[in-house]
């Protein structure tokens, strides 16, 4: 998480740093700082400007800085090491000031280093991990006399995740970068060198970049840029081209990020299902193994955090109904802290919609190392996710600002219906025939969210008024209802600080139900399917009870009105992807109840876009 942008050439600094800052404040918005360089009485000097809280906090305090500074970087932070104050804010500086960072990531070893530091006379004035660095740049620079060199050798020193962008007041001019599992991007444009941990930060000034590797540096001037590996030999690494441009970055008349994101879904099916059917077969070139490798696959994992979490629970109950393979689901930051049953014929599947959840990475290299085969789910080409997998399904969500994922969540859930699909063809679960006609019936579920945003939205503002004054909130289902439930009421939570648990309906009468009394919002996938009439059964518990209750329902049903207080009806669709048509109005109801309680449904509290610590 957090986002860092750096820039050295012709124009003023500031303007574009807090340009990119603002564009990668979804990335992290505890605070936010910029470090300037400024010639004074013919000698430069390394200003730095930090603010707690969102930029545009630290752009007002910006108004009045020297314009005319050309070499910069800056950076917006979510808080790991340190609380979210000024002292903790980045850039942080040597004990001469002369040396000012910017840092993504974690060093797990940052308390030896502290300590060895201090022992050697450094003083310290922040509480974060990250600040080591400017000191061990600090020391080696004084050998050195070489700011690249300088970062390579305290490189050597970090255990940890790190994308950073280093100027010294010596070498006016230059920024200085290195990677290792956090994200970096350099640039180069008319009118100079950029670095950034995000594509969105630069994409004004230019298009074609360089993704940095592990273990790749960067040396940027005015003039252009030159890059090195570890052992400082210099490389070409090759330039991508970036053809989307910045509306995909922008509100395009919405209210909020996420309602844009949410409305994009039917976009984001039909752009993720492009050319997966050829020759009347389903496709995944991209998957990394052969049909035989496939057909060999005796056990899947599916390893995910939050929100993708909740799309492996919806992968299990398809890739178990169609390949009968066995199928569990794991949090990312258990799976690797047990002993799990892999062997070469396991196949691991990550699912990340940033490609950098350090949980995830974690994850997929302890089962690499056991043996198994790891296919990669994320939204973000060149993540770290698809490079460290055998394989991967790209999501189409394209750029996904609001912090609470919607689109890649169905993105997500689209990639992982096709990955069971195609084990149950390999392994003749299915005929041909069959996977055909369920890949068109995925198809048209881009229709039927269309559908839910032209006709629902009276019914979910309805609920949502029912919803906005509660202290809690349970959403019920059974069998994929279940699943979807676990989503729902995260969504919830995340956006409007409502306490939400999700549970099979079916578990309600052992203990939560003790915590319904009038008036408590109780909210139900209740779609017709081969669990509905349990379903109806544990609903009717509830009321009993007093519960308010809110029900997503297939088109048509009159007879749930019977229980319910409040109904939003979904096209009827098989029970197999409902998950993708169910989710929209849990989204849509989540965003409605943040609303009236009045807060950021873009930037919730607490939370960042991107988790790169465990």
């Amino acid at each position: 998480m957090c986002g860092i942008v750096g820039y050295t050439g012709t124009e003023a600094a500031k303007d574009i740093l807090i340009s990119g800052l603002k564009r990668l404040e979804y990335r992290g918005y505890d605070s936010a700082g910029v470090a300037l360089e400024r010639t004074s009485a013919h000698e430069t000097v390394v200003d730095v400007i930090r603010r707690v809280g969102k930029v545009a906090g630290l752009e007002s305090e910006l108004a009045n800085v020297d314009a005319e500074a050309a070499c910069g970087i800056g950076h917006t932070r979510w808080a790991t090491h340190g609380r979210p104050s000024t002292v903790n804010a980045h850039p942080h500086v040597s004990c001469d000031g002369r040396i000012a960072i910017v840092h993504n990531g974690i060093i797990e070893n940052f308390a030896e280093l502290r300590s060895e530091l201090e022992g050697r006379g450094h003083t310290f004035a922040s509480e974060t991990d990250t600040e080591v660095f400017a000191h061990l740049i600090e020391e080696a620079y004084a050998r050195e006399h070489d700011l690249l060199g300088a970062l390579r050798e305290a490189c050597t020193h970090v255990v940890g995740a790190y994308g950073i962008a280093a100027v010294c007041a010596d070498e006016p001019g230059v920024i200085a970068v290195a990677r290792k599992d956090s994200p970096i991007i350099i640039g180069r444009g008319e009118h100079g060198s950029y670095v950034a941990s995000d594509m969105i930060a630069v994409i004004d000034s230019t298009r074609d970049v360089v993704v940095l590797e592990d273990g790749q540096f960067a040396r940027l001037t005015p003039e252009g840029i030159s890059y090195t590996d570890a052992q400082g030999e210099p490389i070409e690494p090759p330039v991508t081209h970036v053809d989307w441009n910045i509306d995909m970055a922008e509100k395009a008349g919405y209210p909020d990020f996420m309602l844009k994101e949410i409305c994009e879904q039917p976009r984001v099916v039909r752009d993720t299902l492009v050319g997966r059917m050829t020759g009347g077969e389903l496709s995944i070139d991209e998957l990394g193994l052969s049909l035989e490798e496939l057909n060999l696959i005796d056990r899947v994992y599916v390893i995910a955090c939050g929100t993708s979490y909740h799309a492996g629970l919806i992968a299990k109950n398809l890739i178990e109904m169609w390949a009968r393979i066995p199928c569990e689901v794991e949090a990312a930051s258990e799976f690797r802290y047990r002993d799990p049953i892999i062997t070469p014929s396991t196949l691991v599947v990550a699912v990340s919609q940033s490609g950098e959840t350090a949980d995830t990475l974690a994850a997929i290299r302890d089962a690499r190392i056991k043996g198994a085969k790891v296919f990669g789910i994320t939204n973000v080409v060149g993540s770290p996710v698809a490079r460290e997998s055998d394989g991967v399904i790209y999501t189409k969500a394209n750029k996904e600002i609001a912090v609470a994922s919607t689109k890649s969540f169905i993105g997500q859930v689209v990639s992982l219906t096709l990955l069971a699909l195609l084990l149950a063809q390999v392994k003749y679960r299915l005929t041909v025939g069959q996977v055909r006609m369920l890949f068109r019936e995925l198809g048209d579920t881009a229709e039927q969210i269309q559908w839910i945003f032209e006709t629902q939205k009276d019914a979910i503002h309805e609920a949502a008024l029912a919803c906005k004054d509660a202290h809690s909130a349970l959403f019920v289902g059974r069998g994929m209802g279940a699943a979807i439930a676990n989503e729902g009421a995260l969504k919830l939570k995340e956006i409007s600080y409502l306490h939400a648990e999700a549970y099979a309906a079916g578990e309600m009468k052992h203990g939560p139900i003790a915590l319904i009394d009038p008036g408590f919002p109780v909210i139900a996938i209740a779609t017709k399917s081969p669990v509905y009439d349990k379903t109806v059964s544990n609903l009717k518990e509830c009321e009993a009870r007093g519960a308010k209750i809110i029900v997503v329902a297939t088109e048509g049903d009159e007879d749930i009105r019977e229980i319910a207080d409040h109904v939003i009806y979904i096209p009827r669709v098989r029970d197999a992807f409902c998950a993708i048509t169910a989710t929209v109005p849990l989204q849509l109801l989540a965003r409605e109840v943040a609303l009236m309680r009045g807060c950021d449904v873009d930037q919730p509290r607490n939370l960042a876009k991107s988790v790169t610590v465990e």
